[in-house]
């Protein structure tokens, strides 16, 4: 039988609850007891029950985080890839199969977007090469 892990992550909007597994009990159950919830946006770490956390409770709340951080950035960066693909889809299908009143339903919302995406990595743009020099 595989071993679990000591701590479960159960992820929430802005980070997790943290339960501590407990494997060796009586009636050999699973019971996951709540030790905590952590924000990952302020780093905020919230004992629950009255508990006072460990310093191990805290590092590996802490190695979870920054793990989870690194793993959410990835996806953010992979996300706006995948924006670049559905830009040049977009450009393709407006060239060559949208009909009039498929590009009269979207061609404003469209043109804000990008026109608001514009202006904004032309400032970072601009405030990167200013900075450079």
């Amino acid at each position: 039988m595989t071993e679990l892990p000591e701590y479960y992550f159960r992820v929430r909007e802005n980070g997790a609850a943290v339960f501590r597994v407990d494997t060796m009990n009586r009636q050999r159950r699973i019971d996951m007891d709540q030790i905590a919830v952590v924000n990952i946006r302020n780093g905020e770490i919230k004992p629950q029950g009255g508990r006072e956390l460990s310093d191990e409770d805290r590092a590996e709340i802490e190695a979870w985080m920054d793990q989870r951080r690194g793993l959410l950035a990835s996806r953010a960066l992979d996300d706006i890839h995948r924006a670049i693909d559905h830009l040049n889809l977009t450009t393709q299908w407006a060239q060559s199969k949208a009909t009039d009143s498929e590009l009269e339903d979207v061609t404003d919302a469209l043109l804000l977007a990008m026109h608001d995406l514009r202006s904004v990595l032309v400032r970072k743009k601009a405030d990167r090469v200013m900075s450079d020099d």
